[in-house]
């Protein structure tokens, strides 16, 4: 009788067979664009370790970038569509969807424009650099004498059946233009002449053009904008103390010798002290924000919106999705703009370019310092200035520069020595994967 192992014989071990060479590439790859390492099967142990070893992936800021800003320009949407339906009824013959669809058109032009920007070669963009900030010059100075008049402020300027507002294209020119020049002088940026001309004085002309035109809170950020990149390159610390003591003067003077100025800033400390006049806004944002609770009233339930709070689509949405999404929704807002900046500042810290390194922290200065001035003055901490919520308040002329500072990141990102390996790794899975299923 013959037996299948027979006594004394080694059984024999089953063993599987050897993958093909091209599945072998694809898991090695897919372990590479998951882990950014080779073979390393270490895990972490802890929820920290984990959380640092997602962050550390050579994808991480690429996919923050985009993940935030589509969530932040999706809740914009709904929010321009819930806070502008009552406004929108009233003035266009009672259609309550007319500003939100024109609000989806600056949205359909500026995506297109943002993915041009994110593929844009860095030589391209810096060759953009002296033409973009001279147009934007001459759009503030044509705005200074001849432009349009809304809420006391001359910032919008008519161009056929469109109004404008150059001062949001300016903020994106001023960033390119500051991080081409600095970059140009990276290696003699220890000489303060070199890191004073000619930034600081352009940067003045163009917001001394936008204080002629009445809009002070937009020449604010454009000052914060020339502190951070200052600041960025390391500017001595005297610098910074004389700009402030010039700038506050300044403010005293602009402040003192307007009525409307004068009241905005006496009335944000205690709105209810002139409820009917300065403080009407500013009081029915609390009211907005305090009647939201945690998780708000829904969307589309806001009474605020029902002509209580004015500007309510625009500077003043912030209140409104406070009071329809609650603390929760506010949060979340924030929390998006500070992944945007934690995002951008990993690729600011880890590019050998120093033109991405300052053009990356003057977006940060420039989104993530607007927003936290729009949220001030809604919650009444600052003056109430026109200061509209980036990505969130309805309108083309600041969401479409915004769009293509986004774009700018997110081809940063992109190009990160680590991210281009990963991406191109992923890519070749792909073929790979194409190429298997030809072939059975």
């Amino acid at each position: 009788m013959t037996t299948a192992n027979p006594e004394g014989a080694r059984p024999r071990r089953f063993e599987l067979p050897a993958l093909p060479a091209r599945l072998r590439l694809r898991r090695n790859v897919a372990h590479f664009v998951a882990t950014g390492e080779h073979g390393s099967s270490v895990r972490p142990r802890t929820w920290f370790g984990t959380l640092r070893a997602a962050l550390d992936r050579p994808l991480t800021a690429y996919y923050l970038l985009l993940g935030a800003s589509a969530l932040l320009l999706t809740i914009g949407l709904i929010m321009v569509l819930s806070a502008s339906s009552v406004y929108s009824y009233e003035v266009n013959d009672g259609d309550s969807y007319a500003v939100v669809r024109r609000q989806l058109v600056w949205v359909l032009i500026g995506l297109p424009l943002a993915w041009v920007a994110s593929r844009l070669p860095n030589r391209w963009v810096r060759r953009l650099a002296y033409p973009g900030f001279s147009v934007s010059l001459i759009l503030l100075l044509l705005t200074a004498f001849f432009g349009v008049e809304r809420n006391g402020n001359q910032n919008w300027l008519g161009v056929g059946p469109v109004v404008i507002q150059p001062s949001e294209i300016a903020k994106l020119a001023m960033v390119i233009w500051a991080a081409h020049i600095y970059a140009n002088k990276e290696r003699r940026l220890s000489s303060t002449h070199e890191i004073v001309v000619p930034v600081v004085p352009g940067m003045i002309l163009a917001t001394g053009l936008v204080v002629l035109g009445n809009d002070l809170g937009t020449a604010l950020v454009l000052f914060a904008l020339l502190l951070g990149s200052l600041w960025v390159v390391g500017a001595p610390r005297r610098f910074f103390t004389v700009m402030f003591t010039v700038v506050a003067v300044g403010l005293f003077v602009l402040v003192g010798t307007n009525a409307e100025r004068l009241g905005r800033v006496t009335t944000f400390i205690d709105p209810f002290n002139d409820y009917h006049d300065k403080g009407w806004q500013p009081a029915h944002g609390l009211y907005a924000l305090s009647t939201g609770g945690l998780f708000g009233q829904g969307i589309g339930a806001s009474q605020q919106k029902w002509g209580d709070l004015p500007e309510a689509h625009t500077d003043f949405i912030f209140a409104v999705l406070g009071e329809e999404l609650g603390l929760a929704g506010t949060l979340l807002v924030i929390t998006l703009f500070l992944t945007i900046a934690f995002a951008a500042l990993r690729v600011a810290r880890r590019t050998a370019d120093p033109f991405v390194r300052y053009a990356s922290f003057g977006i940060v200065v420039w989104l993530v310092g607007q927003m936290i001035v729009n949220v001030g003055m809604v919650l009444a901490l600052l003056p109430v200035i026109g200061i509209p919520l980036p990505l969130i308040s309805y309108g083309g002329s600041a969401l479409l520069p915004s769009l293509v500072a986004l774009g700018l990141l997110v081809g940063f990102a992109r190009r990160e020595p680590e991210a281009a390996r990963a991406l191109a790794a992923r890519r070749k899975v792909r073929s790979a994967g194409l190429s298997a299923a030809r072939s059975r």
